[in-house]
């Protein structure tokens, strides 16, 4: 309580508060040492932290790696976190709009797996959907349902419809 009371009056963080920030951010930088490239590239990350990240990817030496980041942890601090973070929970799915998306999309799929005319919808909404091969994926999934194969169309037409729904917004009623 005698430590808050002197950081209020100071206008300042204790030298604690500074520490867990700063571990924070190193936590941060570690997590994104954790990601692919591809995962790398969706997140905005400065120049700097990009490369020190991909430098750390490399490393294979624990005491190295440690050290690449800490050394990513100092960059971080001077850089705006909070794009990062927004970035990381889209990836992780955390985004509570991502996966209103994600349901949206699988609530497509299944309807579409329901009645073959809620193509006609989802070419309204997306003139530029190849009709045919959709349509295939669908007598595909419905035949592996019924074989008790594994899902392999049944994912398909979830990324064609991920594909599509990224170069358009959706505005069929549900």
């Amino acid at each position: 309580m005698q430590e808050e009371d002197f950081t209020e009056s100071t206008g300042r963080p204790s030298k604690t508060k500074k520490k867990e920030a700063m571990h924070e951010l190193q936590d941060l930088g570690a997590e994104l040492v954790e990601l692919s490239s591809g995962q790398l590239k969706k997140i905005n990350l400065p120049e700097n932290i990009y490369d020190a990240v991909r430098e750390c990817q490399k490393i294979t030496a624990h005491g190295a790696r440690r050290r690449q980041i800490m050394y990513l942890g100092k960059l971080m601090r001077t850089a705006d976190d909070e794009p990062i973070r927004a970035g990381l929970a889209l990836i992780r799915g955390e985004s509570s709009a991502e996966t209103a998306r994600l349901h949206r999309l699988e609530r497509f799929r299944s309807r579409l797996l329901e009645d073959e005319a809620f193509l006609s919808e989802i070419a309204a909404v997306w003139p530029s959907l190849d009709l045919q091969h959709l349509r295939q994926l669908r007598r595909n999934a419905l035949k592996e349902q019924e074989g008790n194969k594994p899902p392999k169309n049944f994912r398909a037409i979830f990324q064609v419809l991920q594909e599509l729904d990224q170069q358009g917004a959706v505005n069929v009623d549900e």
